[in-house]
């Protein structure tokens, strides 16, 4: 499978093959690669949201873990951009039993988002753009609660 320069990140799972299967039910995640060994043992999988690419890892150190074996901590909350439609995608994903922490709502900044945790207690966060903001329109929205600077 060929680099390309970016940034691709690993979610850490007891069980990764049910993982792969909840991810593309839940989320329409694709399998990019997946290598078992001779025993059928899982041993990597990269899957595929549209040009992204996340890592799916088994747990294959005792610093690399599942949520289920940190009492539920997570150190990171992975997001995914989709195109159309958050609210059937969240209600996808609530059918796959995903826990939604937080229903679709549109977010200061232009898009629509809702949180949510998977099988094994990742947090995720999906959006949609639904409006173009410009950096005044943002920081007049959140006033002085924040200070918008960088706003692309």
């Amino acid at each position: 499978m060929g680099k390309t320069n970016g940034f691709q990140s690993s979610v850490f799972y007891r069980d990764p093959k049910a993982a792969m299967r909840w991810l593309e039910g839940a989320f329409g995640f694709e399998t990019a690669l997946y290598i078992e060994g001779d025993d059928g043992a899982f041993v990597h999988c990269q899957m595929r949201h549209g040009e992204a690419l996340i890592t799916i890892a088994g747990e294959w150190d005792v610093d690399f873990k599942s949520p289920l074996n940190l009492g539920g901590k997570n150190s990171q909350l992975t997001a995914i951009h989709i195109e159309t439609d958050v609210d059937a995608h969240c209600e996808r994903a609530r059918a796959a039993g995903a826990v939604i922490v937080a229903e679709p709502a549109n977010q200061f900044y232009g898009d629509r988002s809702y949180r949510c945790r998977d099988l094994e207690g990742h947090y995720w966060s999906v959006g949609q753009s639904v409006e173009d903001v410009s950096a005044a329109l943002a920081q007049e929205r959140v006033g002085d609660s924040m200070k918008i600077t960088g706003w692309v």
